[in-house]
């Protein structure tokens, strides 16, 4: 059994990964060890933002730990939001807010592609690798009802009609930010596993 601390204190996060996981991966949480869950992110990158968490869970348990960020980085706003997505309206991290200052600035274009990125750190002591997935998207310049992670209940994937959010949890027909998790967290369990052959065709 192979086990990972995913450094987080959203519940949710880790059992959506236990389930995206092979069964020989032992997923755990912050609460579930008793860690503090506050963590860094003072990173201007997503790169940088899922090292540090990563670093600082391992700092306090000593057990191999995977942190990851996620970002929507729309084309015609020269990738951003980006690292900024959750705060793209202000601190108080509002998915409404957020979802409505993304269209307004989207209004007056015809450029409406982005794709969702997440970075996912793994770090354990005596290596740090960095694995990404991405979701490619298409604005659909309208408020749908809440749910969903984030900015996808305005978003479709291409050749679709439906918005992210309604995309059942499975590797080929996930919401964006469980999708890109998905892949991410593959490449993952490969290394661990011994090599890039356990890596799913998709998730390349």
């Amino acid at each position: 059994m192979i086990e990972l601390v995913l450094c987080t204190g959203n519940p949710g996060k880790v059992d959506e990964l236990r389930a995206l996981l092979p069964k020989d991966f032992a997923v755990l949480g912050l609460l579930e060890l008793g860690l503090s869950t506050d963590l860094p992110e003072t990173s201007d990158t997503l790169e940088g933002n899922a090292l540090q968490k990563a670093r600082y869970a391992f700092a306090q348990c000593g057990r191999a730990c995977v942190a990851d960020d996620t970002g929507l980085e729309v084309d015609a706003l020269n990738g951003a939001p980006g690292v900024y997505s959750a705060r793209y309206a202000g601190d108080t991290k509002d998915p409404a807010l957020n979802m409505r200052k993304l269209l307004d600035a989207l209004r007056n274009t015809e450029l409406r592609t982005a794709h969702f990125r997440t970075v996912l750190a793994f770090v354990d002591g005596d290596q740090e690798r960095l694995f990404e997935g991405s979701w490619r998207a298409l604005s659909r310049m309208r408020h749908w009802a809440p749910g969903g992670f984030g900015y996808d209940p305005s978003f479709c994937q291409k050749g679709r009609r439906s918005p992210s959010r309604k995309l059942m949890p499975r590797p080929r027909t996930a919401s964006a930010t469980v999708r890109v998790r998905w892949r991410s967290c593959w490449c993952t369990c490969a290394i661990l596993s011994g090599g890039a052959e356990g890596i799913p065709r998709a998730a390349r």
